[in-house]
């Protein structure tokens, strides 16, 4: 424990900090696998409603990990990497639906 007021402040806004940087996280993770999701419905059923849907939740998800990483909760390298798996599958997704419809 700490013994001093300074260290016991800095244990404090280090769980603080750790709290919110949890939540963006989760956050993040949800977003990203909401998208995968997208993908993988509009690989089996390809469709303007469901296109749709996959751009709005890669744009959700770019903008998420923007923000994280502007914050300092990811590295940058981190964010480029989820940012390109996230652009990866939209791009498997949609290309084969394309030269098939």
């Amino acid at each position: 424990m700490a013994n001093n007021k300074s260290s016991k402040k800095r244990i404090e806004i280090a769980e603080r900090n750790r709290q919110r940087n949890r939540t963006y996280k989760s956050a993040l993770r949800t977003l990203m696998k909401r998208c995968f999701t997208a993908c993988t419905s509009y690989a089996q059923e390809p469709g303007d409603q469901t296109k749709d849907v996959v751009q709005t939740s890669m744009s959700a998800a770019f903008s998420k990990i923007d923000k994280a990483v502007k914050c300092g909760v990811l590295h940058r390298n981190t964010g480029a990497h989820q940012k390109s798996r996230i652009s990866a599958a939209v791009k498997k997704a949609i290309e084969p639906a394309a030269a098939v419809g």
